[in-house]
């Protein structure tokens, strides 16, 4: 239950969204553009990020620079 406590979690980086262009998801609504997000967590696929809501929320690694 490690997810429980990201939000209290030091943050590991920062990236900034390059886009919000989704082929099959809809992330436009929490991801803005050119914007900079604090990682809180990160696999070999996902990086785990406080988004526009407040909350953390995986997203692929390609929106992300």
């Amino acid at each position: 239950m490690i997810h429980t406590n990201w939000l209290e979690k030091e943050t590991v980086r920062t990236v900034t969204c390059k886009h919000t262009d989704a082929d099959k998801f809809l992330v436009s609504n929490v991801l803005t553009a050119g914007q900079q997000y604090d990682v809180k967590n990160e696999t070999d696929e996902f990086l785990f990020v406080v988004d526009n809501t407040g909350k953390v929320g995986g997203y692929y690694k390609t929106y992300f620079e």
